[in-house]
């Protein structure tokens, strides 16, 4: 089973709605800055900065600093814990739904 502490780490990133919210901006750019994160978000440019402080430290988004600028960048490769712990789950539920459709065929075939 994959390392607790780093899906722990990613679990708590994301857990927030508006810090989830913040990653899937991220993600859905190449590169974006702050600025253009808080600009129609609703939400005060100290709080996105703040969000991406939580979403570098489990890894999730990069940086690359660019004059006054710092852009952010997705990071796929963060979500890997969690998608192995979601794996590691995957063959219990495949395997009770398989038990499922043989006893519902039994039941009526």
């Amino acid at each position: 089973m994959p390392e607790a502490a780093a899906i722990t780490t990613v679990m708590r990133a994301l857990a927030d709605p508006t810090r989830r919210a913040v990653f899937e901006r991220v993600a859905g750019s190449d590169e974006i800055t702050v600025a253009e994160l808080t600009r129609g978000s609703g939400v005060t440019q100290g709080a996105i900065s703040q969000h991406l402080k939580s979403l570098k430290q489990a890894g999730l988004v990069a940086e690359r600093p660019e004059g006054r600028n710092v852009f952010y960048r997705a990071q796929p490769e963060g979500l890997e814990p969690l998608s192995d712990w979601m794996n590691h789950y995957s063959v219990f539920w495949r395997d009770g739904f398989d038990k499922l459709r043989t006893l519902l065929k039994e039941i009526d075939p």
